[in-house]
């Protein structure tokens, strides 16, 4: 009898062995190739500029995404949200290069797909702003190939080309891969036609052809390893196009990517509805939206915490009405920015409209398109949409797609577009609360909050910890420049809220010197806040904007707050891009500035260069005054 027992257990074993393999055989292969830095500038997204043949075969096999986002306008948020399946908002990772730690009960989702069989690969960036767990990756480097499976385990394979990346549109191509005519290159409404943005722009394309010839050799070697029917390939870029203006900003220009899914016959019960026989879908998608939807192609209903949703597979969720963006940091510029589109329409929220659109970024400033558009603001050279981002920005932004693809004509006080505006600004504002969007909070406090034994995204999921509401309400009217709220933020100043009283300061500043003559007296009380980040925004606004007094008083706070070694990469960056904006008023702290450290051990290594930019910057300026 044991022995039957026994036989029976082991028979059962091995038929639940044999049974998952058999799952796991008929699930679909899974081949993400994407490519670094370009926007839908291909043959199949209509581009007749575009030399794209790869892409444009696949496409005709496939389904064309017309309205994908890549929710960050930059690789590392980017990167992020697509490796959890939520808003980095949310998490505390909408930083450039940041370090967040992720809840213990999250996952990143090769996990999910490695629990289930799959064998997972990723050739080669990673660039996460949060930290990885173990067990994510089968294999995560240049060497990670699909073709390292046991045999029969399916994969999930990326393959990522760098070769159209920002940095390349500035070096050297070889002479056989120019083949763009700089003369025949279509150049935005915002950027100035002149022979270098038209090389920068022609160059871009070189180096798209140059990545749709990698994406050939992709495709070749799936087909002839006999696996193109079995394998669901998605393609994408992973945010809009390297030159300025588009990467690193949350317009349609830098988060439109292209996306163009292949679900072979095999597997056409996995296909959307509305795309059961290829072509092109106007469905409203995003990056967010990716992990679910790869869950859902194999057979899992994806978590609840997840934030996106499935546009594919069995827990397809439907269309949805809007797609998000954000902009946080960029590198040593601290910002913030939020999004929303229907598909028609883009919304822009600036809650730091006291800051111009190009802020300086030293490896932005690298392309030649940036330093010769912003050498012709200088000289007064520009017309009014070119000269639009080298000014402060206005709290609200609306732009017709339709109308305006290239977003310079800002419809936001046009009293027809007044119903549109409402109802993207109501969108913009519903999902901050539906996510709990941490980003109201400055970088520093999503750490301190949390300490060692918490998360930023577990302090913004706890109203006793983040309130959320009154927060986003401050923020709202210190970010309009409305007068009429002027008085309610000197009130606030003295709320117990650090972050109240974070945005309180920030709005006064926004309001400039009429902020300062309203709120003199608490903003000089505001200098020695408990909150760091308070007393910096306090120091600006009467350091800018206020009397002789004033400047005396700021002045030794921002220098006190600025070395790096005393007061930690957060606090030392919001401070030194204070003293940077107050230009020849900042002149008394040249030497504090040059005595300063550049690097300490407490940055972190994805942050190192950003406290020596910022002083590099900022000393440059004041010496040549």
């Amino acid at each position: 009898m044991k022995r039957f027992l026994l036989s029976l257990v082991v028979a059962m074993g091995l038929a639940a062995v044999l049974s998952t393999e058999l799952r796991a055989a008929d699930r679909p292969n899974i081949l993400w190739i994407t490519s670094e830095d370009n926007g839908p500038h291909l043959g199949c997204y209509g581009d007749d500029y575009a030399v794209t043949p790869h892409l444009d075969r696949l496409a005709k096999r496939g389904v064309i995404y017309s309205h994908c986002w890549s929710n960050a306008p930059v690789c590392a948020p980017a990167r992020t949200t697509i490796i959890t399946g939520v808003y980095p908002t949310a998490t505390g990772a909408e930083h450039m290069r940041s370090n967040v730690r992720m809840p213990g009960f999250m996952k990143m989702y090769p996990q999910f797909l490695r629990e289930a069989g799959y064998y997972c690969t990723n050739n080669s960036k990673e660039d996460y702003n949060l930290l990885k767990p173990n067990g994510v990756w089968d294999e995560s480097s240049n060497k990670a190939h699909w073709k390292n499976r046991k045999p029969g385990q399916p994969f999930f394979a990326i393959f990522n080309h760098t070769i159209s990346h920002e940095s390349q549109i500035r070096n050297n191509i070889p002479a056989k891969n120019i083949i763009h005519d700089p003369a025949k290159v279509r150049i935005p409404a915002y950027h100035p036609d002149t022979p270098e943005v038209r090389k920068d722009w022609a160059q871009y394309y070189d180096r798209v052809t140059m990545m749709d010839d990698l994406v050939g050799k992709n495709l070749k070697e799936l087909e002839e390893a006999g696996l193109a029917d079995d394998t669901i390939i998605f393609y994408y870029g992973d945010h809009g196009s390297g030159m300025p203006r588009s990467k690193r900003w949350p317009y349609n220009s830098g988060l439109q990517v292209p996306l163009i899914v292949v679900i072979p016959e095999k597997y056409r019960h996995l296909r959307p509805a509305e795309c059961q026989n290829g072509g092109r879908t106007e469905r409203l998608v995003s990056f967010v939206d990716l992990a679910p939807t790869l869950l859902s192609l194999i057979g899992q209903q994806p978590p609840e915490w997840m934030q996106g949703f499935a546009f594919a597979g069995q827990y397809d969720a439907g269309p949805q009405p809007f797609i998000y963006g954000f902009r946080g940091r960029m590198d040593e510029r601290y910002d913030m920015v939020r999004s929303v589109t229907d598909g028609r329409f883009v919304y822009l929220r600036q809650y730091m409209p006291h800051k111009i659109y190009g802020q300086y970024i030293a490896y932005m400033f690298q392309t030649p398109t940036t330093r010769k558009w912003k050498e012709l603001f200088d000289a007064g050279k520009l017309n009014a949409a070119q000269s639009h981002f080298w000014k402060r920005k206005p709290a609200e932004e609306l732009y017709d797609l339709q109308s305006d693809p290239d977003e310079v004509h800002n419809l936001a006080g046009s009293t027809e577009h007044q119903a549109v505006l409402k109802k993207l600004r109501a969108a913009q504002e519903a999902l901050a609360l539906r996510i709990r969007d941490v980003g109201f909070l400055p970088e520093g406090e999503l750490h301190s909050h949390a300490g060692d034994s918490s998360t930023p995204y577990e302090v913004g999921h706890d109203p006793a910890k983040y309130d959320l509401p009154r927060i986003m309400e401050v923020a709202g009217y210190a970010a309009s420049g409305d007068p009429a709220a002027t008085g309610a933020l000197t009130k606030d100043l003295s709320d117990s809220d650090s972050a109240v009283r974070y945005w309180a300061a920030t709005g006064l500043l926004i309001r400039q010197a009429a902020g300062v003559q309203t709120g003199r007296p608490e903003l000089r009380a505001a200098l020695k806040d408990d909150s760091p980040y308070v007393r910096v925004a306090a120091a600006q606004s009467l350091a800018q904007f206020g009397n002789e007094e004033d400047v005396k008083l700021a002045l030794p706070v921002l220098a006190e707050l600025a070395p790096v070694d005393k007061n930690g990469v957060y606090v030392s960056m919001s401070a030194l891009g204070a003293i940077d904006e107050l230009d020849d008023r900042a002149a008394p702290l040249v030497d504090q500035l040059e005595a300063m450290p550049t690097n300490d051990p407490s940055i972190p290594n994805r942050m190192g260069a950003y406290v020596a930019n910022l002083l590099k910057k900022t000393l440059s300026d004041l010496k040549a005054e």
